[in-house]
């Protein structure tokens, strides 16, 4: 994972644990799908972060997300691991497992920067 991804992607886990540890899942759900953008190349850190969006969902009693995040904890790792990942994809139940999505804003800042420094 390039040193400009990994920061970031660190950042948004940390701020998402914050925000779950203070009972505020969904401000913690959407760093959690910051980090999804981040880091769904790479077995581990998309792993985790799958991991972390089914304990947001089981704390909202959001059946759906747990739903969803069991099927995608099963496969995550799999598909980073041969490269069979939706760029953009947010990594929710509420998006499709596999809808490609466009990188905006900061993010997409973040990607163009680690594209021309590698």
């Amino acid at each position: 994972m390039h040193p400009i991804l990994k920061k970031a992607f660190q950042e948004e886990m940390e701020i998402a644990k914050t925000l779950y540890k203070d009972s505020k899942y969904t401000e913690s759900f959407f760093h959690l799908e910051r980090a999804h953008i981040l880091g769904q190349r790479f077995v581990l850190p998309h792993t985790v972060n799958h991991w972390w969006m089914l304990k947001v969902g089981i704390r909202k009693k959001d059946k759906r997300e747990v739903f969803g995040q069991i099927i995608r904890l099963a496969v995550a790792g799999i598909g980073s691991l041969i490269g069979r990942v939706p760029i953009g994809n947010t990594g929710g139940s509420n998006i499709g497992i596999m809808k490609v999505l466009p990188i905006e804003g900061d993010l997409k800042v973040l990607f163009e920067k680690a594209e021309k420094n590698e």
